[in-house]
């Protein structure tokens, strides 16, 4: 294949994300088509999706309602300008998302991608602020081995190492992560221990004093550093104390959303809102680029001060709202709704549990952790090498036909919330086979 493809392909000019690129181009790995629960390769080698592509193909691929709610789109309104103009779709799509969030977060404010979503979900914490007198209020405070995207707000906010120590942060300050394994280790669902980690707020509070802290951001489950779920009770004790301080509660969903958590919204599973909710990845199933911030309608209607004609936030984007984007995300609702996907990982979450479990006594597993459709393997790593056996594992991984995600030396799971008993069980046997054949 790589000789193939060197010979067809000039893979020079495209400097890919997140990727080690020159490892990459030495001996690529490509996925050609895709329909349901499966790529295909180049030479036609299926190759099951283990991570709804990158936590968001949530209905599968290649679904024909959403194809063709794109391509009607696409002749009848290709783009309309979102600044001082609007269109039918962006509004009837805000409207639907409203009734489906958590009580109270019914307005809607549209980006592009989860990165966008949070930027704009720190901008809205401090234009609220500022709009009731308190613009002091600006420091945020997010939580080690979070993941918020790639904007200079969600970087700032962020806890994984390697994506701050090159950039400028704002001013910011972070919580202990939950990651417990000597008392959490092999955990079902959410863990017993670590609770009380959410009462730092109270000394972070003393150290920068509430009154200069906008919000705190967590994931209700932290997905890019390996899938940890909340502890028992840590939630609503994050949620009751940045109440009692003023300080705005932000849930980054754009993993969780849609479906993921076996409700709508982990808010929702967990039974803790926030004022502001970021979103994106299932929104459109992965099909076109787009996201969503829900807001609390007491914050948005705070900000909506000054005469008539003020525009009352200076924000957005040439494709907020987009029409096409809007197209598909409404298709996509249409699928969940009338499959039942976005409760379905609730059904599926104990079978999926006791696959994932099962693979305990496999070769170099330290751990393992699960909630809804989410999972990760921990894996003991190599002398001065970490990260190099999950990276061979997901290599593997793919030769043997599925994919798989991983983070440093654990493996993600996420599969797409179509996904079958059987399928479950050719996915983690699989991956047993993966497991026994690395060093």
């Amino acid at each position: 294949m790589n000789a193939i493809l060197r010979n067809t392909l000039d893979l020079d000019a495209w400097w890919m994300p997140f990727t080690a690129n020159r490892q990459f181009k030495a001996a690529p790995r490509m996925l050609a088509s895709a329909s349901g629960m499966f790529y295909r390769t180049p030479e036609g080698q299926p190759v099951m999706d283990g991570v709804s592509g990158l936590w968001c193909v949530n209905a599968g691929h290649g679904r024909p309602e959403i194809a063709e709610a794109v391509g009607r789109q696409l002749l009848e309104l290709d783009y309309a300008p979102g600044f001082q103009m609007g269109h039918p779709l962006g509004f009837t799509l805000a409207s639907r998302l409203a009734r489906l969030a958590p009580e109270g977060l019914d307005r809607v404010f549209f980006t592009n991608s989860g990165s966008e979503s949070v930027d704009t979900a720190l901008k809205i914490a401090i234009a609220y602020h500022r709009a009731r007198g308190e613009g002091q209020r600006s420091k945020f405070i997010g939580r080690e081995k979070g993941y918020h995207g790639v904007g200079f707000g969600g970087i700032s906010v962020g806890g994984l190492v390697n994506n701050r120590r090159l950039f400028p942060l704002l001013p910011s300050d972070h919580l202990s992560h939950t990651h417990l394994p000597a008392v959490n280790g092999f955990s079902r669902g959410q863990p017993e221990h670590g609770a009380d980690l959410a009462d730092e707020l109270e000394r972070l509070v003393a150290l920068h004093g509430a009154e200069t802290l906008a919000a705190v951001i967590v994931e209700p489950v932290a997905g890019s550093a390996g899938v940890l779920p909340p502890p028992v009770g840590y939630l609503e004790r994050l949620r009751a104390l940045c109440t009692r301080h003023g300080i705005l509660l932000i849930f980054d969903e754009v993993i969780t959303g849609f479906g993921r958590t076996g409700a709508p919204f982990a808010a929702q599973r967990f039974g803790v809102t926030p004022d502001i909710m970021t979103t994106a990845k299932g929104i459109t199933n992965g099909a076109l680029p787009m996201g969503a911030v829900f807001v609390n309608r007491a914050l948005h209607d705070a900000v909506m001060k000054g005469p008539p004609e003020t525009i009352e936030f200076f924000h957005g984007y040439t494709y907020s709202g987009h029409p096409v984007a809007c197209a598909a995300a409404l298709a996509t609702l249409d699928v969940y709704e009338r499959e039942g996907l976005l409760t379905r990982a609730a059904a599926l979450e104990s079978y999926f549990a006791d696959a994932l479990h099962g693979l305990r006594d496999a070769p170099h597993v330290t751990d393992i952790r699960n909630l809804g459709l989410m999972g990760a393997i921990d894996l003991r790593s190599r002398a001065g090498a970490v990260g190099a056996r999950a990276y061979a594992a997901m290599v593997e991984a793919l030769k043997q036909g599925i994919l798989i995600r991983i983070t440093g030396d654990t493996i993600a799971l996420s599969p797409p919330l179509i996904i079958s008993e059987a399928e479950i069980d050719q996915l983690l046997a699989t991956l047993r086979r993966v497991l026994a054949e690395l060093d």
